[in-house]
């Protein structure tokens, strides 16, 4: 799901067209009226406004009411409509959401879709946690993800080249370079899981696995252990706190105080930096996150939405044709322009080119995940052992105990134990 990134990716708010369920019928004119819930801030009310009126125009026989949902408490309204026989026609849904709906029986399976929507071409970050059990439920919408954000000024002064930091090792050197007196290299706190997962699927590992019928937790397996060991080195070039996560302090507050040289956020980061401190407009920059060799970027977690149909939707084809058109190649590009997007597929990385940050994200979205593709997960975060493992590791514990601890409780949690 979008999560932690939608606040740092608002452009402007969504203008709610009603916050009802069910369908509304038909229109007077004889027109099919489906309704689509879209989630509060996913994209602007200009934008909304822009597509509806050039689907209406190019479906006559289609009218859209759209209402906007908001992200606190979606999860329980969603399932509760898919079990009724009242629920709207198609549904953003954060795209680590869609195995949670699916496993209930109430989406449509869009399986012999995936090739006339261009399927081949999806970013696998969106792609492939709409699927669940080898069915396509969720069709990918948008995507958004983590970058470097750097000070242009400070990269100048300590002579880092940021176009040539294409490694992992490239990225520790220079950061180290960039660590000196009252600077921090760069402002990495303690329990930043999400770039830690991206380190860890970079050496091949991963946050669970499934094993026979229940999943468990992999943080003690050598590939992610050094993922971790990765953290641990690029984190001790700054002074983030070990036991706090990018929200607490708001990192980009912190950077905004001029003496951080590096975070890891969305592009939107980089506007709360300026809010905070205009002497720095102008002074930023982006970069994907690097990864192990310069042959592609790091791997980062795609955050972002699905569009899902619920199997109770009486106008099924209706919103097919919704979901066609949104997800089509010409109002993707038109999104992405607008909102500063990734696009859903990765042939469309160029509607973006002029946009630096959406440019890097677009780049390290091409080699973007999601967590695992279950249910489950979702008990995992809720406790969020990670956050704990990074923090005891950071502070002096062992990392391969540590890890099978944490493990233990992601394989617990994951099977409802």
């Amino acid at each position: 799901m979008l999560a932690g990134l939608t606040a740092l990716m608002i452009v402007s708010g969504a203008g709610a067209c009603g916050d009802g369920s069910g369908s509304s019928g038909d229109s007077a004119d004889g027109a099919t009226t489906i309704d689509v819930w879209l989630m509060r801030d996913s994209v602007s009310a200009q934008f909304q406004k822009q597509f509806v009126a050039g689907f209406e125009a190019a479906h006559p026989d289609i009218d859209v009411k759209v209402q906007i949902q908001e992200w606190d408490g979606i999860g329980e309204k969603v399932t509760a409509a898919l079990a009724s026989n009242d629920a709207p026609d198609v549904i953003e849904t954060g795209n680590t959401q869609v195995a949670r709906y699916a496993r209930s029986g109430g989406l449509l399976d869009l399986s012999d879709k995936v090739d006339e929507l261009g399927g081949g071409d999806w970013l696998k970050g969106l792609a492939e946690p709409g699927a669940f059990e080898g069915k396509q439920y969720g069709i990918p919408y948008y995507a958004a993800n983590r970058v470097v954000i750097y000070r242009t000024d400070l990269f100048e002064k300590a002579g880092v080249d940021a176009d040539s930091i294409r490694t992992r090792d490239q990225w520790i050197a220079a950061t180290e370079k960039l660590d000196s007196g009252s600077t921090q290299g760069i402002y990495l706190p303690g329990q930043m899981w999400y770039a830690l997962a991206g380190f860890i699927w970079d050496e091949g590992g991963d946050l669970a696995a499934r094993s026979g019928g229940s999943w468990r937790g992999t943080l003690d397996t050598p590939q992610a252990l050094r993922g971790m060991d990765f953290y641990k080195r690029l984190q001790a070039l700054g002074k983030g706190p070990k036991d706090s996560d990018e929200a607490e302090p708001p990192q980009a507050e912190v950077m905004a105080k001029g003496q951080v040289a590096q975070i890891i956020s969305t592009p939107g980061g980089a506007n709360v930096v300026r809010e905070n401190n205009p002497e720095l407009e102008g002074k930023l920059g982006f970069f994907p996150v690097p990864g192990k060799t310069a042959a592609r970027p790091g791997s980062v977690f795609i955050g972002g939405s699905d569009l899902v149909i619920p199997a109770a939707s009486g106008k099924p084809e209706a919103a097919f044709t919704f979901v066609e058109e949104l997800t089509g190649d010409t109002w993707q590009r038109k999104l992405a322009a607008a909102m500063s997007y990734v696009p859903n597929k990765a042939t469309l990385a160029d509607a973006v080119a002029s946009d630096p940050g959406a440019a890097a994200m677009a780049a390290g979205a091409a080699v973007g995940r999601a967590t695992p593709n279950t249910p489950g997960w979702a008990a995992v975060e809720a406790k969020n052992p990670l956050k704990d493992y990074m923090t005891a590791v950071l502070t002096g514990g062992d990392a391969r105990a540590e890890a099978a601890r944490a493990s233990a409780s992601i394989t617990a949690a994951m099977n409802g134990s």
